[in-house]
């Protein structure tokens, strides 16, 4: 697979988006939130996933023009408009404003109804992680899951992300409500692997590994079974109450126009309460014990969530991106 150095991938993305109607600096903040998804090693809602957005801004389900706007305050709480802008661009603005909001309160809290496909949510949790804050965000989505015990599509994967700060490497939650997201059944089928646990139903009715079959099937596996099912559910219900948008069951069964999403966003500043200096050593000491934990397999030693990432950040940003050539090809002929 070839290597592309981080600048080359991200110049020739904003050359795209200009070309579609992004001014400058958003067709810069919107390519560089691509790229480093790559980056991070999370290749199914980076680069791979760019030719979709190009696809959806021509067909109308994004507007490159579009930014969100406040529609109601109170305290530490605000509702926005996403008005179907690009949706990394809102969600990026609504954690900057969230961040913003809890150094003033202690605490901030934006709803966003009318947005679009974020793309990577842990992107938002390692921005409020960077900021010196705890994040927390999560999206409804296009109903692709069905409930726990259907076999329909239903509910959402509606990502959920949580963010703790910590000065010898952030935690960084990011996990969908299914066992695996489209995006990455796309993936392993792609390399030709099943996926290490069942993600899935096939047209059978079987739990299976086949990441091609689920795909078909339109079968994905709740994560936590019930628990799963049900915790998309709330988030959906919570996410369309407060921004006054759309739930899952009114958004479009397609991928290609999944737009009018609802989404929240939270920050807490952990110095609004003082003592920061124990509430670090508090998260260290949480690694620390999970580190210390024995591992099942020797090769393969217990590791908080955001770990990996800051390895995969680091090699990727030396050696250059890796890219599907065909993935490049497609980008180079938009």
């Amino acid at each position: 697979m070839p290597r592309i150095p981080f600048d080359d991938v991200q110049s020739r993305l904003a050359k795209v988006l200009r070309e579609l109607g992004f001014r400058d600096v958003r067709a810069e903040l919107c390519a560089r939130l691509f790229a480093e998804t790559t980056c991070d090693g999370v290749y199914s809602h980076g680069v791979n996933r760019f030719a979709r957005f190009v696809a959806m801004v021509r067909n109308g389900s994004v507007d490159p023009a579009a930014e969100p706007r406040v529609v109601v305050r109170f305290g530490a709480m605000e509702r926005w408009d996403g008005q179907q802008g690009a949706g990394n661009l809102n969600a990026y603005a609504a954690m900057e404003r969230t961040i913003g909001l809890s150094r003033v309160h202690g605490i901030g809290c934006v709803a966003m109804a009318n947005t679009n496909h974020w793309m990577r949510g842990g992107t938002y949790g390692w921005q409020a992680a960077d900021a010196g804050v705890i994040g927390m965000c999560w999206s409804n989505t296009m109903p692709n899951v069905p409930p726990w015990g259907g076999v329909e599509p239903a509910i959402g994967n509606n990502p959920l992300v949580i963010a703790v700060p910590r000065a010898k490497g952030h935690v960084v939650l990011d996990m969908a409500m299914s066992q695996f997201s489209y995006g990455a059944l796309e993936s392993y089928r792609k390399r030709g692997e099943l996926l290490p646990v069942e993600g899935g139903f096939d047209a059978e009715g079987k739990l299976t590994r086949d990441p091609g079959a689920i795909e078909k099937s339109q079968r994905l596996l709740p994560m936590g079974f019930w628990k799963g099912s049900g915790l998309a559910v709330v988030l959906d219900m919570v996410a369309a109450m407060m921004s006054l948008g759309n739930a899952t069951h009114a958004i479009a069964n397609d991928p290609l126009r999944e737009t009018g999403l609802s989404q929240m966003f939270f920050a807490m500043h952990p110095e609004a309460l003082g003592d920061d200096a124990r509430m670090e050593k508090i998260a260290d000491e949480v690694v620390a014990s999970l580190h210390r934990s024995p591992a099942a397999e020797e090769r393969r030693p217990m590791r908080y969530p955001g770990e990996n990432t800051l390895r995969l950040r680091d090699e990727n940003r030396r050696i250059g991106l890796p890219v599907e050539q065909a993935v490049w090809d497609e980008i180079c002929r938009v």
